[in-house]
């Protein structure tokens, strides 16, 4: 071949390897080249994780671009960095023989800290962070973005981070591996990690051929399992999912995870498939993940990458969070905390006639001193249909159950046996049923059954609107942050609370979780 082959690629130390590598090998077959360095966007921007950026094939956008414009006839790339669909016109020409697959561990002083319960470990890669909160769920995950020197030296200036995260072929490559450095086998890789990978035009013939003179046929099988099983899942660098296929004793041996981004929740599929008849292998595996709840982690990650614009005080369950709307982005978390005080049997020694409870935590909290034959009560009067049926199920008859404390407190004025009634309530409670019983001449007994602690999250962005489930919901949330947009309630007890601060209150038809959902969902509609 007479033509001297232009050979594109990124202008950072790894790149610059992995490039002339190519270089090398097609030299040494004969043929004339020449490196054309390119700078992309992914090594401009370096204060954000790549997961934050949203483009799709950051490292390879400028030189697919080149490419396309004749400024280069090949474009050598990290293959884990390639969007699993090339533009329009750009093929894969060839797979070098694949390095190390593994991510590597690089530590500051010894290994201690992997058993400690506090620990800071620096990664750029929501794959990582995620498969490593998950077996570390304690450890604290910060983010490391530049190049394999930078990202080195800032782990050697961070005093507070214990640990970095690599990949073992980037650091390998350059000679730079540390002693105190170990590669994490557990650790799925990303899909194509340790393969470098050359792209050519689609109709330069004589390019391709000379590229497919070079090309590791293992190390295409392999990788191209890895990045089908990605695009099944509809997965980019923004998604933690890892993946490995690997040829040994003729056969196609493969596993794959789908992780939730903190780590909490993951999918694992494994599967072992002879050379040659490997070709459903990474549809099998995606289709299994799918099926084992990946779909909604996906969704769920999708959604993450939005604004948030409904919050929930009320941690929500996955099932319930698919009930959204499409434009519906929540974020939920228990914004107050409960915490069982301690109870004499004193308080309980006698029979109480009247009982008055007004929570399923004031259940909890008694059989968490008490139990179920030692809570003799005569007449239990409560708010809430669960409430109730939690008494019935783990205490007794529930005599009367009204859908709100004023409700409740007018049938007590009215039918209740007796003038006197034990209430137990937390440290933090509405005066609705004390001061009614009260002014009606009811001695009301307020036993604090349990503490309530606010714990709110601060929310940074402006919300739509905001889930309230209990009156002590509405007061922890604006602890921490104002009453801007609508509120959405559980019921009036609640509403007639966030009617205090909200301009804009909603009411669910019925006191359940999915009823606010669903009065989420009718604004958005």
């Amino acid at each position: 071949m007479s033509k001297i082959i232009r050979i594109g690629t990124r202008d950072s130390q790894l790149a610059m390897w992995q490039a002339k590598t190519v270089q090398i090998q097609l030299e040494n077959l004969g043929h004339k080249t020449v490196l054309v360095p390119v700078k992309s966007t992914g090594d401009l921007v370096l204060d954000k994780p790549l997961y934050e950026l949203g483009i799709t094939g950051i490292f390879t956008k400028t030189l697919d671009i080149a490419m396309l414009n004749g400024s280069i006839d090949i474009a050598v790339h990290s293959l884990k960095d390639v969007p699993t669909i090339l533009p329009k016109g750009i093929v894969q020409a060839a797979v070098l023989k694949r390095g190390n697959v593994n991510d590597t561990l690089v530590f500051k002083k010894n290994e201690e800290f992997l058993s400690a319960k506090d620990a800071i470990i620096a990664t750029g890669s929501l794959r990582r962070r995620a498969q490593w909160l998950n077996r570390y769920p304690t450890h604290s995950v910060v983010g490391l973005r530049g190049n394999v020197i930078s990202r080195l030296q800032k782990l050697e200036d961070n005093e507070d981070w214990d640990a970095a995260i690599f990949a073992g072929a980037g650091i390998g490559r350059l000679n730079l591996t540390p002693e105190n450095a170990i590669n994490l086998h557990w650790m799925i890789p990303a899909p194509a990690q340790g393969a470098i990978m050359v792209a050519a035009m689609e109709n330069d013939e004589e390019i391709k051929a000379a590229c497919a003179e070079i090309n590791h046929e293992e190390t295409e099988i392999s990788t191209s399992i890895e990045r089908e099983f990605l695009n099944r899942l509809e997965g980019g660098c923004t998604a933690p999912i890892g993946a490995l296929a690997y040829i040994k004793d003729e056969e196609v041996n493969f596993k794959g995870i789908l992780l939730s981004k903190d780590g909490s929740k993951k999918i694992e599929v494994t599967k072992i498939e002879p050379l040659g008849k490997h070709e459903n292998i990474a549809k099998f595996c995606a289709d299994y993940v799918i099926g084992k709840g990946g779909k909604t982690l996906i969704d769920q990650l999708l959604r993450s990458e939005k604004t948030t614009n409904i919050y929930s005080t009320k941690k929500l369950t996955i099932d319930q969070l698919q009930l959204f709307n499409n434009d519906v982005v929540a974020e939920s978390t228990d914004a107050i905390k409960i915490n069982p005080n301690r109870l004499t049997k004193s308080i309980i020694r006698n029979e109480i006639e009247n009982v008055i409870i007004t929570s399923k935590n004031a259940v909890e909290a008694l059989l968490h001193n008490f139990s179920a034959p030692e809570l003799q009560f005569k007449n239990i009067y409560c708010v809430g249909r669960k409430t109730k049926r939690m008494i019935e199920k783990r205490i007794g008859k529930v005599k009367h159950q009204a859908g709100s404390a004023e409700n409740l407190a007018q049938h007590l004025v009215e039918f209740m046996d007796g003038t006197e009634a034990t209430y137990f309530c937390s440290n933090i409670r509405l005066d609705t049923i004390p001061r009614i019983l009260s002014e009606n001449n009811i001695k009301v007994n307020e036993v604090q059954a349990y503490e309530t602690k606010f714990d709110a999250d601060k929310i940074e962005n402006d919300l739509d609107g905001v889930m309230f489930f209990s009156p002590s919901t509405v007061d922890a949330f604006l602890k921490e942050n104002k009453a801007n947009g609508i509120a959405f309630c559980i019921g009036e007890t609640t509403a007639n609370e966030a009617r205090k601060h909200f301009g804009d209150v909603r009411v669910a038809k019925v006191p359940l979780a999915e009823s606010v959902i669903e009065l989420v969902n009718e604004h958005y509609g």
